[in-house]
């Protein structure tokens, strides 16, 4: 297995970063996906499937006429607005590649496309490129766990953690809207004949902020939160958002059974909670194995030894952890400043990293079946 051409790999990191793709553009992520089907044709010799769901376009190539037994899971939307790469161009010096997208995960999405064409078989072999990871996958969540159900492995090409380490642990997440409904009033005439829905989401947030547990690594974050229409007027209606991650499901499901219960602290007031679980964790048993299998593999390719790394940032790995698939992720570009101004990539690491993963999905294809192939598909 030779080492991958990085002059190749760089060409096509330019070709997908410098194609805008934000996730809230439909048509944006069409043409993204245009580009991503090309590079792939030209590497694997096969055009993929288009899959577009409510308009969001992902992309699938199945290798081989039997059940997968490995998925490579990306996506190529980002959170980069139109406009991005006037402020942040594509470019690379001294080593480092930069543009909006390039950390998360353009580079990874080419990776897996050179890994892959590097297989000298691939049957068994599926790689999925979804449009949505960005704003946490409600067109693909359900295609994702149809893919992973079955496989002895998926291997996600998220960027790496500090320092090049793979995500063996991310915490789960919950999504969750409070909504506040009371009664509007002149807030100089009458005040009190109104009902403040600010003054009780006040209440209701110091009452959800307490369901956190650092000790367990558990946040309950409000995030947006709205009030009122007037300055003059008592607030009829407030609500705000949460952002809640854990690292076990017992805490997602404490946290959920907390901010069901609550009720109002102000007469004639309304509270109402929607939203849920939106990630399970991805906990260290679904990476394990398949981390130590990396590290082995990685010495003997010279890159080793690898470190592994719990985050609290989520990806769609969490989805196929949930399924009891292992999954290793974080392994796609070394580098930093995800969804910021720093975004960039380390370019003396793109070819081991490629490489690396190659290694990995041969190693798979060569053992023989385990017990994660006999879930339903």
């Amino acid at each position: 297995m030779g080492a991958p051409d990085l002059g190749a790999l760089l060409a096509d990191i330019e070709t997908l970063v410098t194609c805008e793709s934000p996730s809230t553009d439909h048509e944006a992520l069409a043409r993204s996906a245009a580009e991503v089907a090309a590079i792939g044709r030209r590497l694997l010799g096969a055009d993929p499937e288009y899959l577009v769901t409510d308009g969001c376009t992902h992309l699938r190539w199945r290798s081989g006429t039997g059940p997968a037994r490995v998925l490579l899971l990306a996506h190529h939307d980002t959170v980069w607005p139109h406009g991005s790469l006037r402020t942040h161009p594509y470019g690379v010096r001294d080593g480092v590649l930069r543009g909006p997208g390039c950390f998360d995960m353009k580079a990874g999405l080419v990776m897996a496309l050179h890994a892959a064409a590097a297989l000298p078989e691939r049957a068994g072999v599926t790689i999925l490129v979804t449009g949505d990871e960005e704003i946490g996958s409600p067109r693909s969540r359900t295609l994702i766990e149809k893919e992973a159900r079955g496989c002895q492995a998926v291997f996600v090409l998220e960027a790496s953690a500090d320092g090049g380490a793979l995500k063996c642990r991310r915490k789960g997440v919950s999504q969750y809207r409070i909504e506040v409904v009371g009664r509007a009033a002149h807030s100089g005439l009458e005040p009190e004949k109104g009902v403040n829905a600010g003054v009780e989401l006040a209440h209701q947030i110091l009452a959800v902020t307490g369901l956190a547990h650092p000790a367990r690594g558990t946040t309950v974050v409000p995030t947006v939160l709205s009030a009122g229409t007037t300055v003059n007027t008592v607030p009829a209606a407030a609500v705000v958002a949460l952002d809640v991650r854990a690292w076990d499901l017992a805490e997602q499901e404490r946290v959920d059974e907390g901010l069901r219960a609550l009720r109002p602290v102000l007469p004639g007031a309304v509270v109402r909670v929607t939203g849920g679980v939106n990630r399970p964790p991805l906990e260290a048993a679904a990476s394990g194995a398949l981390f130590a299998l990396a590290d082995s593999l990685a010495r003997g390719l010279g890159l080793g030894p690898l470190a592994a790394a719990a985050v609290g940032g989520a990806s769609d790995g969490n989805f196929t952890a949930g399924l009891g698939v292992p999954t290793l992720d974080g392994l796609g570009a070394v580098g930093g400043g995800a969804h910021a101004d720093d975004e960039h990539v380390l370019v003396a690491e793109l070819p081991g990293r490629t490489a690396l993963l190659t290694a990995l999905i041969e190693a798979v294809l060569e053992r023989r079946q385990g017990p994660a192939e006999e879930v339903p598909r």
